[in-house]
């Protein structure tokens, strides 16, 4: 159960003022939302997947020691990422407007390959380093939907932009915190 609810805040926290929100808020503007929450379920599930299985043979062939440190400066970057932000292109942008069928395909399509690469992907491989793959699985593919789905309900709902600013210092002191942890605990053990 740590695994699951560590994964959940940390990848909540980082998809927060990510893309692949921005990408969700445009695609439940034009379709409904169920379609859209189950194409983000599906891409996040076997992006996360994967990332959970690299994450165990990085984690088996590895010391400890060295897997803290890592993943410390990659969440420390990964709060200068999330400060740097990310912004929905003009043609994602597009490509969401324009598909009118196969929202489903579409939207797993879309976020399957916008989350390949993405902070969220590289996240849920450190935690997956450190913690069980399964819990590490179900918790960041759970943060992340709830992240997404939270985002779909305001946008939608409220009809009100979020506070940008405070989402991205937020997250990004959320990676710090972590960052920072990760680093000091080879000293404490």
């Amino acid at each position: 159960m740590e695994a699951f609810w560590i994964s959940l805040v940390v990848i909540f926290a980082a998809e927060l003022g990510d893309k692949s929100q921005l990408m969700a808020l445009t695609f439940a503007t034009r379709f409904k939302v169920w379609p859209v929450l189950t194409g983000i379920t599906i891409a996040t599930s076997v992006v996360h997947l994967f990332s959970v299985g690299l994450g165990r043979v990085i984690g088996d062939a590895l010391p400890t020691t060295a897997l803290s440190i890592a993943a410390g400066i990659a969440f420390l970057g990964f709060a200068a990422w999330t400060l740097r932000g990310d912004e929905l292109s003009d043609e994602e942008s597009g490509k969401a407007a324009r598909t009118t069928r196969y929202v489903l395909i579409a939207v797993t399509a879309a976020f399957f390959l916008s989350e390949m690469g993405d902070k969220t992907m590289f996240a849920t491989i450190a935690l997956a380093t450190r913690h069980g793959w399964f819990g590490t699985w179900i918790g960041s593919t759970v943060g992340m939907v709830v992240a997404d789905a939270l985002t779909i309900v305001i946008g939608r709902f409220v009809g009100a932009h979020l506070p940008e600013k405070w989402i991205k210092y937020g997250a990004a002191t959320a990676f710090a915190f972590f960052g920072v942890i990760l680093l000091l605990e080879p000293l404490f053990a």
